[in-house]
């Protein structure tokens, strides 16, 4: 993506951006991953409340082991307002940074936030997989939107996240008696595919080995213990 197109995700109008997003809904494909993958990475961003400084880190793991092998940090200046709805525009620019900037990059690429689960169907995870044209799934903590019926209270459990009948994702439980996390499709992956790739991710914890460490490295750049850039690990 050059440029002219971070600039405009960073000046477009929100009625506009509600239309862009229609726009790239035909673009939507759920194909499986052509192979089981190998490397997958997490993406996150921190914040000040009230800054329009994002920060982005995206950590590449080896998927046998999860260990990590590579991490990429970036920062920019978003002018977009928060709205529900539409975290893909304040987000989008400063996660492209550090994509682009990625050489070492995975088969998956999970965000914090949503694939098809939302309204539009058009969540961070789908919209950054069809700018990128990469397969991406979306992890997220809590529905934007749809519901799901009785989840089992094991890890693994899952029940299909539904909205108007839509299968748009899935409640997994992460961890045994734990609130579950809410995952779903981004782009050019599956639902099976989603399940699986999230499931070799977990450890003992809630959330993901590749959303916590996306997590504690955008905190680490947002409080300016860590430089921006790529790195081998």
């Amino acid at each position: 993506m050059n440029t002219n197109k971070l600039d405009y995700y960073k000046t477009i109008d929100p009625q506009r951006a509600k239309d862009l997003q229609q726009e790239l809904g035909e673009k939507i494909s759920l194909q499986g991953l052509p192979e089981a993958p190998k490397y997958v990475a997490g993406a996150d961003i921190s914040f000040d409340r009230g800054s329009d400084l994002m920060h982005a880190a995206i950590v590449v793991l080896e998927l046998t082991e999860l260990n990590p092998v590579a991490r990429s940090l970036s920062s920019d200046k978003t002018s977009f307002p928060y709205i529900p709805g539409l975290l893909a525009f304040r987000e989008m620019p400063v996660l492209l940074k550090a994509w682009n900037q990625l050489n070492k990059k995975p088969e998956v690429l999970l965000l914090d936030g949503h694939g098809i689960a939302h309204p539009r169907r058009m969540g961070i995870a789908t919209q950054f997989g069809i700018e990128v044209d990469h397969p991406t799934i979306g992890c997220a903590k809590n529905i934007l939107t749809g519901t799901h019926g009785e989840l089992g209270t094991q890890k693994g459990d899952k029940a299909d996240l539904l909205d108007e009948g839509e299968k748009v994702g899935m409640a997994l439980r992460s961890r045994t008696n734990v609130n579950p996390i809410f995952i779903s499709p981004g782009y050019r992956c599956s639902f099976d595919d989603t399940y699986k790739v999230v499931m070799k991710t977990l450890t003992k914890y809630k959330l993901p080995k590749t959303s916590r460490l996306a997590h504690r490295w955008a905190n680490r750049l947002r409080k300016s213990k860590e430089h921006e850039g790529y790195q081998e690990l």
